[in-house]
């Protein structure tokens, strides 16, 4: 038996230790945010935070993460609205095809948890994990932009309402 904490609830899992979290996530929890891309942790489609740091969940096997924290796309939002960078992505026209959305946003999450305003660089490094077929880097780094340069009130501003 695992026992996780996702999204803030409290999860008595039984599943094979060997399972990769992403599909505890997508098909024991049915939480479907979270994308399978790659299978080999190189695209960042499943990127999932745990214990507040980004990790890839389809090459993260269940029993690693027995007593932490995980965070998927799901727990961003709350019933008072969208994370702020949910909200950036929504403004600058992010998605297209919309399917390395999920991971790009927790990667972008994480990075402004830990940085409040990272530089181009900075943002760039966080980024490079997440493959977009899209093309939509320059959108991505926008919206990010946003989320941090002169906007840091509206940032600290979602986060109170979000993390009550």
């Amino acid at each position: 038996m695992i026992t996780v904490t996702v999204n803030g609830q409290l999860q008595q899992l039984d599943v094979p230790l060997d399972m990769p979290l992403l599909w505890v996530i997508r098909e024991t929890l049915a939480l479907t945010g979270t994308k399978f891309g790659c299978g080999a942790g190189q695209c960042g489609a499943c990127t999932v935070h745990l214990n507040g740091v980004p990790i890839r969940s389809c090459i993260t096997p269940i029993e690693v993460v027995d007593q932490m924290q995980i965070t998927t796309i799901e727990g961003l939002s709350t019933v008072e609205g969208l994370h702020p960078v949910q909200q950036a992505w929504i403004d600058h026209q992010v998605p297209q095809c919309g399917y390395c959305q999920s991971g790009q946003i927790m990667s972008a999450v994480a990075l402004l948890d830990r940085n409040n305003h990272p530089s181009d660089q900075e943002i760039d490094q966080a980024m490079a994990g997440n493959i977009c077929r899209c093309g939509m880097y320059g959108r991505i780094k926008a919206a990010v932009k946003r989320v941090s340069d002169g906007n840091q009130q509206f940032y600290d501003a979602s986060l109170e309402v979000h993390n009550g």
